[in-house]
């Protein structure tokens, strides 16, 4: 059984904590000061671990196993939402260090802004795959205050930098630790999740169109209120969902905002930003006929028109049988009895490593299920079996014994 100090890996987090610290959590915005330092420090501790470590020019940084493979790749991010938690994106990369550590053949990746600071999405893990061009650089922005990537990369001192992309034929495969972002190991008195399968995020935007006009002055049967539209076509979906979903999709109505805003002006126009999450293929389409079925009888029915605008469309991430078996089995000899399968809820940069390596994720609780926010915490116990998990199952996998 390999041999990690999990003494140091905890020792690292908390250290990584320390940059950006915000309350109990973090604040690291993608490009910040506080980020590039996080990625600065940890291209050091990539090198005392004998990695050969640089920093490429769209900020993820990589951490090369010098000796003999066979490879695996391992890996996060370690910017943060904004006064956001410590671990989310920071135990998969520290895990990946320890796993380097601790002697195996691992290549360190963090990839640059998994959280999506910019738009783009994913943009470190698509790159590093040749999956975002020249074009998709120019076109990136700041989905806050509108800096274009090239300008913040600029910024951040990475101009000119060539940016790194992997060689799928030196690795085996990939592995990614996280916390759950959720409350089903923690509901169950489970330490560690094997997970099955990334969902996939169908985003969409409805634009509903009425009629502005003054809040006394015009009778209720004369109104065409664009807020009132949206309002019910959104408890029409809710009411409808539920009848066609699976067990573990999801769907959020992540922003509405009214047109022109104000107390005393109806409503002439309303955009929702919609979306739904599903591990199945099959399950998503279902719930996009759904949608457009619902947006067709609001149209029918109400007075003011519902455009609906297909923003985003990823495709899930099922993770590889031959990886799953071998955390498995890791799982089951060091947690017996407290892991078990399960889909991830979330989108991570594993889902874009998929599509050229085998992939596989590593949840351990999440207190309260809380994430995206400063109370995020796992206990160290936690952190510490997932620690060992991960690596048992690395080493598994690599002997060809799982």
């Amino acid at each position: 059984m390999v041999n990690v100090d999990t003494a140091r890996f905890l020792q690292d987090l908390y250290e990584l904590r320390k940059i950006g610290a915000f309350k109990t959590g973090a604040h690291r915005p993608t490009y910040s000061q506080q980020d590039m330092e996080s990625r600065r420090w940890l291209k050091t501790k990539m090198e005392e671990a004998g990695l050969e470590a640089t920093i490429d020019g769209i900020g993820n940084v990589f951490g090369r196993h010098k000796g003999a493979g066979p490879h695996v790749l391992a890996g996060s991010h370690i910017e943060t939402q904004n006064e956001a938690g410590w671990l989310d994106g920071a135990l998969g990369v520290v895990s990946a260090l320890h796993l380097a550590r601790a002697g195996l053949p691992v290549d360190v990746c963090a990839f640059a802004d998994e959280e999506g600071h910019f738009s783009g999405g994913f943009i470190g893990s698509r790159s590093i795959i040749g999956d975002f061009s020249e074009a998709d650089m120019d076109a990136s922005t700041n989905r806050y205050d509108g800096t274009p990537l090239r300008t913040a990369l600029t910024a951040a001192g990475l101009e000119g930098i060539p940016r790194l992309q992997i060689d799928p034929a030196r690795y085996k495969g990939f592995f990614e630790m996280h916390i759950e972002q959720g409350t089903q190991l923690e509901n169950a008195g489970l330490q560690i999740g094997v997970v099955t399968g990334i969902v996939a995020i169908w985003q969409w935007q409805l634009r509903i169109a009425g009629q502005q006009d003054h809040a006394g002055g015009t009778t209720m049967a004369e109104r065409r209120d664009a807020g009132l539209t949206a309002v019910r076509l959104l408890a029409a979906i809710d009411a409808d969902f539920p009848r066609i979903c699976g067990e573990r999709s999801t769907w959020t109505t992540g922003n509405i905002e009214l047109s022109p805003g104000a107390a005393s002006i109806i409503p002439g126009r309303a955009e929702v930003l919609f979306q739904f999450r599903d591990v199945s293929m099959l399950k998503l389409q279902e719930m996009e006929a759904a949608l457009r079925r619902l947006v067709q009888e609001s149209n029918r029915r109400e007075r003011c028109h519902t455009e609906l605008i297909e923003v985003h469309k990823a495709t899930p991430a099922l993770c590889d049988p031959g990886t799953m078996r071998a955390l498995e089995g890791a799982a089951e000899a060091l947690a017996p009895g407290k892991w078990q399968s399960m889909p991830s809820g979330a989108g991570h940069d594993a889902q874009n490593i998929a599509k050229v390596l085998p992939v596989s994720m590593l949840f351990v609780p999440s207190i309260g299920g809380i994430s995206h926010h400063w109370a995020e915490n796992t206990r160290d116990e936690d952190l510490e079996m997932g620690m060992r998990v991960l690596a048992e199952g690395v080493e598994r996998y690599l002997a060809g014994s799982n």
